[in-house]
């Protein structure tokens, strides 16, 4: 069986915790011995590390010392699986990052300030999706001047000649995924029935 990170550590720490736990209520090896019916030398041997914890030792240990056995194996954490980022002014724009590992292709999150109105397209390398969440967008690509609403999404060539901004009115909140070596985005939907005639 393959060991997970934290496990090997956790079940090496109960000894040491076992003990701390005994010395800290001021009882004796003796003394627990006779309350949880454990030979005193497996007790010894729990707590040194010569023994491996089994639950049926561990159970009624807990109790005879009135803790919680969590507090007694102290089980790794799960890591918490939240994406923490903190916003960043670029540009004039609030945005923040919601992918935190490496990768070809990234999302964000942007918020785009109602005076940064005036077009200055822009060119690079890469591949942009946008999803307008609350506002209206002004997407100027190539010869098109747009305007669009909440759920209204758009993907372009960032070699192409583009901006986007506010249309003057108010804040504009969109996603963005980007690709900066031209990945993609692929949707995968489901194909329609055929409807009957």
């Amino acid at each position: 069986m393959n060991d997970q990170p934290g496990i090997t550590q956790a079940l090496a720490e109960i000894g040491p915790r076992l003990k701390a736990s005994r010395t800290h209520r001021g009882i004796t090896l003796t003394e627990l011995s006779a309350t949880t019916g454990i030979s005193k030398s497996t007790l010894s041997r729990l707590e040194s590390g010569q023994r491996k914890a089994s639950l049926e030792l561990l159970l009624p240990i807990a109790l005879a010392l009135q803790v919680p056995l969590d507090e007694l194996v102290a089980a790794p954490k799960i890591a918490d699986p939240r994406v923490h980022t903190t916003p960043r002014q670029v540009n004039g724009y609030t945005v923040l990052p919601l992918t935190a590992r490496p990768g070809p292709l990234h999302a964000f999150k942007m918020i785009l300030p109602p005076e940064r109105k005036d077009p200055d397209p822009r060119v690079h390398e890469g591949y942009e999706w946008l999803y307008v969440l609350s506002g209206r967008l002004r997407l100027i690509l190539g010869e098109h001047d747009l305007i669009m609403g909440p759920g209204e999404t758009a993907e372009f060539d960032t070699r192409q000649p583009h901006w986007f901004g506010s249309t003057g009115r108010g804040p504009v909140e969109i996603l963005s995924l980007f690709g900066s070596q031209g990945e993609r985005m692929h949707v995968r939907a489901r194909p329609r029935r055929a409807t009957g005639n």
